[in-house]
């Protein structure tokens, strides 16, 4: 399995309003294309964290095949009023978002 982490902005009270927009695209065949195995949304002190489990360590290739779904653009756009990158002067894609591993462990 392969995980991804985005950590960004959002004002703890949008969390309702992100987690619907992802209750409807979670609904469709959209984490199947991309190869989402799990989704989990997180907030701390004004910070967001989504949290992708993908079953293939080709998740973030999946995603970048998805990037030109309507679907997947609507959700970007969507979530613009409610998420702000971490450091603006940075950002261009998600990925300029995600956290570096450093520690993994697993039960055997």
């Amino acid at each position: 399995m392969h995980s991804t982490l985005i950590v960004a902005k959002m004002a703890p009270t949008d969390a309702d309003d992100v987690a619907a927009l992802f209750t409807g695209f979670d609904n469709t065949d959209m984490p199947e294309r991309m190869g989402t195995r799990r989704r989990q949304l997180f907030s701390y002190r004004g910070l967001y964290f989504h949290l992708q489990d993908f079953d293939e360590d080709n998740g973030e290739e999946l995603i970048e095949e998805a990037k030109t779904d309507p679907r997947f653009v609507r959700i970007s756009q969507d979530l613009k009023p409610f998420i702000e990158a971490y450091d603006p002067a940075t950002w261009r894609s998600p990925a300029d978002a995600m956290a570096t591993r450093f520690y993994r462990w697993s039960r055997p």
